[in-house]
């Protein structure tokens, strides 16, 4: 990792942020984080980008900052522009330096201007830039502007998802300065070709620009540093570096002995120092740490890790926290790393985007196999494009739109590899999820692109196999080296012939507490099969979606309070106990508490995670959940809607089991009093210390503008509610029984030639189809496979525990193949089922097609 020089900053009524005069001219490479004072605006101003432009009355953020924050689950956000601003001034010994301006992530299309010249765009959401700012820097005051949007593009991946697409920097930002001749942004990459138990041989590709306006000869001198910073080995390679070119050094060391392994048990980590010369005079130093491991995928005998067996464990992560969104700490995303790990677990999948880099580091040094994955995302069935919320398809319909499409996924995908190349935690690259939920037409031109990006990722990364999440539709499953199946996958795909992993399982929905069992769904009373890789619960954490309710899946709530599902896990691979479950009583105090109570560096890049636990007088835990707000009561700090916060029942900030939380950022030095309260309670305190510069004073104040929640109403461009959405197409199935060649996921294929059937003519039996959110029925309409009296009940679940007659068709005399059901006004419900009472004469239960009519 490139060591981060952390400044204090020069404020003036000119200078928002100005560059430490300090920095020392020894230094060949800095790279200096300036999250700190920027000047936000959501609109679009025109003439923003100029220097002179008047920003006095924009608010003042910081990054990681989101469009929507602060942002609590809503399904609906702000879609449209906003411009951000940022003053910086050079230091003396930067003069002759190349300066870049590097975004770890910005959503999703942005222009980067420099005193009022534009420097570069970027078109992705998901993954990080950099862009050589030294032909518009002088010295004095700098003005970096950024005009930023997070509209809905059909040119662009993703088209949808069952997520929210809120914009903003909301990664972090930095500064660089090189030598004319360095090493190029992420431009190392670490392989361990030879490898085994007894010994390990390193090469490494280096990138090397030459943006002097001299040819000469550079030599690159490499140093492998062991877990301890010992070196173990040092080789060098001379070669000449023609002005204005970039060139590729491919060095391979000597045979180290006895390396120590990457393991989650023992994830250690090994560095490359890459050091490039002119004659004896250092021009650049760049260091990528990187681990000693090697993997295998099979298709019968699962994952290898080390020439060793391992079925791997693991969840969903999505990227967003409470109040804050997508804008997340590289703090916050540790924790939550850490979190999967408390649980026993020791696999994420990167759902369903390139995560954020330090999302990868945390893998790296808290031991978690990583599942990273690009943004070809399909959600909930096809109905029309033009919004986030129009169910869009994974792929786009008109074909003036396809090319730019696919290039920007291409574009995403290097990017991601690129990023994140040299992680030892990282087990494969994946090309997409549920990219079947497309318009018909396109499904086949989806095929074949899948195909494309697996031999694009080849090509990048010969080291590690393509992965093609949520393959359980479509047959997309062997466009990849590894199938990974979402849902009834688990069960729908017995041996399937590749190497495998159940990439979804579970998808409960439930408010904290929420009951103490794992949730298992298609995986109950699954082995671990010899040939699987292993599984992934979905999901980790709560999250916002525009599917609503859909993003309670968490075993881990939106604020970062377990659920008891997670207890759970705990102590099923853990054995660690669950702690004793509150009761109701009477309230008496509250209880405040941080995951820690020092901000090491108050930038954006780290936080604190701040509970507060209602209790009787006897000072136990208790359930109920009063009112409670939260209030900086002196020193620097905020809160996600500025200096306080507050927690109540039923909102979407709510207080639960007696338990709510909220992360607290700091952007200077000093010491914090935060204040609990709540009516007829003793207050509870606790003092947070920032260390590092600035210096937060009483003479020159945090601005911190007061942001209270209000939640963003939009009016949604849904597809008209005249009953002709169909939620039923490939959602997943659960049938009481299945014959085989006519499993469930035959009943919801769209075609009605093919039909599910149960095992036995027996009576009873029955199909479920989960349809992954809350749908208001209007009618459901059902196809058997040929003429006959079939009777039965419709019903409808909001919880699968209990069913509601739509429909009691037990005694009806029908025998006609197509039959229509409309449902009782009002009636809604996640999953839908089929429960027979009686067959024809000689028959099986059996179902064609039943498709269900609503809007959600």
């Amino acid at each position: 990792m490139k060591r981060v020089i952390r400044l204090k900053s020069i404020i003036s009524s000119l200078l928002i942020m100005a560059l430490p005069l300090c920095a020392s001219a020894q230094a060949v490479r800095q790279k200096i984080n300036i999250d700190r004072e920027w000047k936000f605006v959501l609109a679009d101003e025109a003439g923003a980008e100029a220097a002179a432009y008047n920003d006095t009355n924009w608010r003042n953020v910081n990054i990681p900052h989101n469009f929507s924050e602060p942002y609590f689950q809503a399904a609906t956000w702000y879609t449209g522009y906003g411009w951000y601003r940022k003053h910086f001034a050079l230091p003396g010994s930067w003069k002759g330096k190349r300066i870049f301006v590097e975004f770890e992530g910005a959503f999703r299309e942005a222009e980067i201007f420099v005193n009022g010249q534009k420097m570069g765009t970027h078109q992705s959401g998901y993954t990080g830039f950099s862009i050589d700012i030294t032909p518009a820097i002088h010295t004095g005051d700098n003005v970096l502007a950024v005009r930023l949007n997070n509209l809905w593009n059909a040119q662009l991946a993703p088209l949808n998802g069952d997520h929210n697409f809120t914009g903003g920097i909301y990664r972090d930002v930095y500064l660089v300065a090189t030598n004319p001749v360095h090493v190029t942004w992420y431009g190392a990459f670490v392989s361990t070709p030879n490898i085994s138990q007894e010994s390990g041989t390193v090469n490494i590709k280096t990138e090397i620009k030459n943006d002097g306006k001299v040819t000469e000869f550079y030599r690159l001198k490499t140093t492998i540093l062991d877990p301890s910073g010992k070196p173990v080995d040092t080789f060098s390679t001379s070669r000449k570096i023609a002005a204005g070119e970039t060139v590729e050094y491919n060095q391979t060391g000597h045979s180290i002995p006895a390396p120590k392994l990457w393991h989650p048990q023992h994830p250690y980590l090994y560095k490359a120092v890459s050091t490039l010369y002119k004659g004896k005079k250092v021009v650049d130093r760049y260091e990528t740490p990187f681990g000693f491991r090697w993997i295998e995928w099979t298709a019968g005998k699962g994952f290898f890790l080390n020439g060793e067996r391992y079925y791997f464990r693991g969840a969903n992560v999505h990227q967003d926290h409470a109040g804050w969104a997508s804008a997340v700490t590289n703090t916050g995303i540790a924790r939550d790393v850490r979190m999967v790990k408390d649980a026993g677990f020791d696999f994420i999948r990167g759902s369903h985007y390139p995560h954020d880099p330090a999302f990868a580091e945390a893998c790296d040094s808290l031991g978690v196999l990583f599942w990273s994955e690009n943004n070809f995302w399909g959600a909930g069935g096809f109905s029309r494009e033009g919004s986030w919320f129009s169910k869009s398809g994974a792929y786009p319909v008109k074909a003036e739109d396809q090319p730019n499409f696919e290039t920007s996924l291409k574009n995403s995908l290097r990017d991601m590899i690129r990023t994140n190349r040299n992680h030892p935690s990282i087990i494969t690259w994946s090309m997409c999820n549920e990219a079947f939920f497309t318009e018909n037409s396109t499904l086949p031109r989806v095929r074949e692109f899948l195909k494309e990006l697996v031999a694009l990722t080849h090509e990048l990364d010969p080291t590690r196999k393509a992965a093609v999440g949520g393959a359980q539709r479509g047959d997309l499953d062997k466009t990849g080296d590894i199938a990974g199946y979402n849902g009834d996958g688990a069960r729908l795909f017995i041996n399937p012939g590749i190497p495998s992993v159940v990439s979804e399982y579970g998808s409960t929905i439930a408010d904290r507490p929420g009951k103490y069992e794992p949730g298992f769904g298609d995986l109950e009373n699954q082995p671990p099969f010899e040939w699987r890789s292993g599984q992934a619960i979905w999901c980790a954490f709560d999250y916002g979606t525009t599917f609503g309710r859909l993003g309670r899946m968490g075993i881990i709530d939106y604020q970062r309070i377990p659920k008891r599902a997670w207890y759970w896990y705990r102590h099923e691979y853990k054995k660690i106990p669950p702690p004793e479950w509150p009761a109701e009583g009477i309230p008496a105090a509250l209880q405040l508490t941080a995951d820690k109570t020092v901000i090491e560096h108050p930038d954006g890049s780290d936080d604190v995670h701040l509970m507060v636990t209602v209790l009787d007088a006897a000072g136990k835990p208790i359930s109920n959940s009063p009112g409670v707000t939260f209030t900086l009561v002196s020193g620097p700090g905020e809160f996600p809607t500025g200096s306080t916060i507050t927690f109540s029942e039923k909102t979407d900030i709510p207080i639960q089991d007696g338990k709510a939380a909220i992360e607290f950022r700091s952007y200077y030095s000093g010491s914090s009093l935060i204040r609990a309260a709540s009516a007829g309670l003793k207050d509870a305190y606790i003092t947070i210390f920032s260390k590092g510069a600035p210096v937060f004073t009483c003479d020159r104040k945090q601005i911190v503008t007061e942001r209270p929640y209000v939640r963003f109403e939009e009016k949604r461009e849904e597809t008209p509610a005249t009953g002709e959405t169909n939620f039923t197409f490939n959602k997943p199935t659960h049938p009481s029984s299945e014959l085989e060649g006519h499993s469930g996921r035959l009943a919801n294929d769209q075609d009605t030639g093919t039909w599910w059937s149960a095992k036995t003519g027996a009576i009873g039996e029955w199909l479920t189809i989960d349809l992954e959110n809350t749908v208001t029925i209007t009618a459901i309409k059902l196809f058997f496979p040929k003429a006959g009296n079939y009777r039965y009940k419709l019903q409808v679940t909001a919880d699968g525990d209990n069913w509601v007659d739509v429909s009691d068709q037990s005694n009806t005399i029908s025998t006609e193949v197509k039959r229509t059901h409309n449902a009782p006004a009002g009636t809604t419900g996640r999953s839908v089922r089929i429960l027979f009472a009686g067959l024809p004469e000689g028959e099986k239960a059996a179902v064609a097609e039943m498709e269900v009519f609503g809007e959600n």
